[in-house]
């Protein structure tokens, strides 16, 4: 088995079945033998149903609760079969030979994790990839439109190693997932990517951006409410500091969570946004 591709799943159910055809479009010659596998974090809308009705060929892992995407993902690599291992989100749609040109690429180099190209649904580039969550880049993310300006997320128009890619489509070598530890059961949702990818370069690991595999994201498809990934993302950036830095450091970040959140919930006032001021007050509890 070369390939084994890894799919978790919570009430996707449209975008998972474009995800799956799209795989089986990317991959219906005979070159690379692989195997689909579903984690269903206990989705109520029809996604096993659906799986089991078109395509019978999948294994579908059923989960009676929402585990979450680390622990999803993890329940599938130790049983996955493939040489390759490649994540990808059910709101991903596979361009072309994307799977097969970044398994190309990951099979030319050693210890290393790759990612594709994301593109938005209207056709514009999705930043997907960009260094570690070091307090100046986390300043730069919250009180300078670090995004907007490629400082702390982006997406090269040339293959380029970089700090991390997002684990939307994110693929290395199954023995490596193992070696690093798999992802970190702790973190539900967001930033298990960029902390797993932080203790692979500790290892020896390098992480590249893969312009020419192409895919669409849709992205947060399986958060529901939109206040959900900020929220997340405030919590991932705790974990990951409580993990991987010392208290100063941690100090310092709550500080500036919340002044931005602060900040958010007096501007989303002022202009008579309560979705801001929703959002930003949850994201504030959690300090």
């Amino acid at each position: 088995m070369d390939l084994s591709i890894i799919i978790p799943s919570y009430n996707t159910s449209r975008l998972l079945e474009r995800c799956l055809t799209s795989i089986y479009k990317s991959l219906k010659g005979p070159v690379i033998a692989f195997e689909v596998i579903v984690v269903d974090n206990a989705s109520s809308d029809g996604s096993q149903g659906m799986v089991r009705k078109k395509f019978p060929q999948v294994q579908l892992v059923c989960n009676k609760t929402n585990v979450g995407y680390s622990k999803a993902n993890n329940q599938a690599i130790t049983k996955a079969k493939g040489e390759y291992v490649l994540l990808l989100n059910s709101d991903i749609e596979v361009q072309g030979d994307a799977i097969g040109t970044l398994l190309g690429f990951v099979r030319s180099k050693e210890k290393v994790f790759a990612g594709g190209k994301l593109f938005n649904e209207d056709g514009s580039a999705q930043p997907s990839c960009g260094p570690f969550f070091s307090l100046p880049v986390v300043a730069l993310m919250l009180f300078a439109r670090g995004d907007y300006w490629g400082v702390t997320r982006s997406s090269p128009d040339q293959t380029k190693c970089v700090d991390w890619v997002s684990g939307a489509c994110l693929m290395g070598r199954s023995v490596d997932f193992i070696r690093v530890g798999l992802f970190d059961a702790g973190i539900f949702m967001y930033m298990e990517d960029i902390e797993l990818l932080y203790r692979a370069r500790k290892k020896g690991y390098s992480t590249w951006f893969t312009p020419d595999a192409r895919l669409i994201h849709t992205g947060a498809a399986s958060s529901g409410d939109r206040r959900t990934p900020v929220v997340n993302i405030y919590r991932g950036l705790l974990y990951f500091y409580r993990k991987h830095y010392g208290p100063r450091a941690l100090t310092l970040l709550c500080t500036m969570l919340r002044a931005k959140a602060l900040a958010a919930i007096i501007v989303g006032r002022m202009i008579g946004k309560p979705g801001i001021v929703q959002t930003y007050e949850e994201a504030f509890r959690v300090l």
